[in-house]
């Protein structure tokens, strides 16, 4: 009898016990909650997968890693990495690191790595190096995205040969109409001039991203990209540029927001990409 009671005790408590998610996945075009698995099963037919994070979220990183983990065999394609993390001009570094020639210390030293590398971007670096991934470095050089917010976009035009094949072909033409530039215009009016030269800054580092995978995305294979969700959000951005350097490929987007409540997408929140990973507000941050 004691047993019984003290099962039933159980069972009721652990009625009243509810679960806290730390993320939930929903379909970016009407808000379904779906599972990962779900999720996989929409990137089947994808040529380019994006991946837009918060930059410190913990639950980012360890899903990025989890996706890169399955997309070869859901695509049935070979995967290739590319990442906003690694400027164009550290290719060789990056490459020396993952084919065994370097150690990761002197990666870490050299290829001007983010400060948040160790805990969020190694684990993906690694597994390609370990599954023999290529992995891309696809962001334009951080002095050549400055340049632009100082003195514009023609500056570009006076860097030499040897610099401008580390960007995007000139001339690159920014639309300041997109959506997601006058989201950044409006954030910085009051600025003075400084709004159009972020957003100009902002289109330099998306087409230069957009060029690097095109040019490193073979026939056959997938690309997965790694990338802040600004640049990616809506499918603008990168994606903007990628359709005029490689029509007709079948881009899949995540998408990262941060909700009070995960029950539900909030309406804002919707339309952001083909898929939109909710973690909690108060999730804790890696910086």
């Amino acid at each position: 009898m004691k047993k019984v009671l003290f099962l039933s005790l159980v069972i009721m408590l652990g009625m009243n016990l509810k679960p806290k998610p730390a993320y939930r996945i929903f379909t970016g075009e009407k808000g379904k909650a779906i599972d990962f698995e779900k999720m996989m099963a929409g990137l089947k037919d994808a040529d380019v997968v994006f991946f837009g994070e918060n930059h410190n979220d913990p639950i980012c990183h360890w899903l990025e890693l989890q996706v890169l983990k399955e997309l070869g065999e859901v695509t049935g394609k070979d995967v290739v990495v590319g990442a906003e993390m690694f400027e164009s001009d550290n290719q060789l570094i990056l490459d020396e690191y993952l084919n065994g020639t370097i150690k990761e210390d002197q990666l870490v030293k050299e290829a001007k790595t983010w400060k948040n590398y160790k805990t969020d971007y190694a684990p993906l670096v690694n597994y390609a190096k370990e599954h023999n991934i290529p992995f891309i470095a696809t962001n334009i050089p951080r002095r050549y995205a400055s340049l632009v917010n100082r003195k514009g976009l023609d500056s570009l035009d006076e860097l030499s040969t040897e610099a401008k094949q580390y960007i995007a072909p000139l001339p690159i033409e920014v639309d300041h109409e997109l959506p997601t530039y006058k989201e950044i215009a409006d954030m910085m009016k009051g600025h003075g001039a400084g709004g159009q030269s972020i957003v100009d800054a902002q289109a330099v580092k998306d087409a230069t991203m957009a060029w690097f995978i095109s040019e490193n995305l073979p026939e056959g294979k997938v690309m997965y990209h790694i990338n802040g969700s600004f640049h990616s959000k809506k499918k603008e951005g990168i994606i903007h540029y990628l359709k005029q350097y490689r029509p007709g490929l079948n881009i899949k987007t995540i998408h990262v927001v941060e909700q009070d409540d995960l029950d539900k997408l909030d309406e804002e929140n919707l339309q952001l990409a083909d898929y939109v990973i909710v973690v909690p507000s108060d999730m804790t941050k890696t910086y």
